[in-house]
């Protein structure tokens, strides 16, 4: 016998598609004419029939009850035959022509209803109701939460551009756990970038307050019996201050032990959170020092403090430091390969080095890492 001959699973299959893509749960959720499912039938030549009629017989039997009696598919039928032996009805075609046949052909009838459920709580809500048809399987996913995310919509839709707190949602039911967690789904409905900051920026809410920590040489004026500041950065870009130079480093206790300059000032990076400290309008005319990891990623934020910063001065991020602590290299799980338009020549040739693995497989030498005696000579 040849085959493979059409099976109940080859029919579920091709409408298995037609699921997965949401094509038939947008179709049913628009309310358009079901467009059938016409699934040709693979069976045996006329020639076959006669060499082992048992199992055409049963071929013919599996594929006529895997349609329950048209509740999954309809059979069509078409004769074959001849004098040989004789005419016989073989199945020619079988057609999905209704949702609710689709439905009981794959076994998802729950799903279907969850999904009419969701329709239903979204309905008061063009926006929602429209994000769930265009992602219906999604949707489903969410059937369980869709009265509180009715609610979480509804209060963040209504209190845009309000400067509260997300912290302050009293949706009932709705938490700001709740909010954080489905943050994705209800960012893409109400029109907002699904990042925590974009998130609260796209809705005009209030961002959780950003924080610089500082240690300052007591001749500034801004620390007197105070060792350390963390200070809010739009309060600290406010502050009459004028040091005479500045040392960002991002390494946190790397930060702890450098001595401060005198007149001036040292600031925690904190890696790509330096654009805090770009953003700090007194440090535009002083003498700005970076002092990075020696890694793709420490000259990719190096250029992004220039971007803010055009007189920064990179330290201890240069190639006899590098070769010198060759026995302390680590290895950059995920180097940056991105292309940075920032740097010294100097600094770009070694940023294509690390890139390029000129020096070794992805090497890397962190802030820490590097011996004190070496940094502490270079930093005077």
């Amino acid at each position: 016998m040849n085959g493979p001959w059409t099976t109940p699973a080859d029919v579920a299959a091709k409408v298995r598609r037609r699921w997965d893509d949401g094509s038939l749960l947008r179709a049913h959720a628009d309310g358009t004419d079901f467009a059938p499912i016409d699934v040709a039938v693979r069976g045996p030549r006329p020639s076959e029939i006669g060499d082992d009629l048992r199992a055409v017989r049963d071929w013919i039997a599996r594929l006529a009850s895997g349609s329950r009696a048209g509740t999954r598919y309809d059979v069509e039928w078409i004769g074959i035959g001849g004098r040989s032996i004789g005419r016989n009805r073989v199945p020619a075609r079988a057609v999905v022509s209704s949702f609710a046949q689709a439905c009981a052909l794959l076994e998802v009838e729950a799903d279907a209803r969850r999904f009419d459920g969701i329709l239903t709580a979204f309905s008061e809500q063009p926006a929602m109701r429209a994000w769930a048809v265009a992602n219906p399987l999604r949707a489903i996913a969410l059937a369980e939460d869709s009265e509180p995310l009715v609610a979480a919509f509804t209060w963040l839709d209504s209190s845009r551009g309000s400067g509260r707190y997300l912290r302050e949602i009293s949706a009932p039911g709705v938490d700001t756990k709740f909010a954080e967690r489905n943050r994705w789904v209800l960012a893409a409905m109400l029109g907002v970038s699904s990042t925590a900051p974009g998130f609260v920026a796209g809705l005009g809410l209030r961002a959780k307050p950003e924080y610089v920590r500082l240690r300052a040489d007591s001749a500034i004026g801004l620390l007197e019996s105070l060792s350390e500041l963390a200070v809010r950065t739009e309060e600290l870009a406010r502050l009459p201050i004028t040091p005479e130079r500045a040392l960002v480093v991002e390494n946190e206790i790397t930060y702890l032990s450098v001595p401060v300059p005198v007149g001036g000032l040292v600031l925690w990076g904190k890696g790509f959170d330096v654009d805090r400290i770009g953003r700090l309008p007194w440090l535009a005319d002083v003498d700005v020092d970076y002092w990075g990891d020696l890694d793709t990623h420490g000259f990719a934020i190096l250029d992004r403090v220039r971007s803010w910063l055009p007189q920064t001065r990179s330290v201890l991020m240069d190639r006899p430091t590098l070769l010198e602590h060759r026995e302390r290299w680590g290895v950059d799980d995920r180097p940056s390969t991105a292309d940075l338009t920032h740097l010294t020549d100097a600094e770009r040739d070694l940023y294509r080095d690390l890139v390029e693995d000129r020096l070794g497989d992805r090497i890397r030498l962190e802030q820490e890492r590097i011996d004190w005696s070496w940094a502490s000579e270079r930093l005077t």
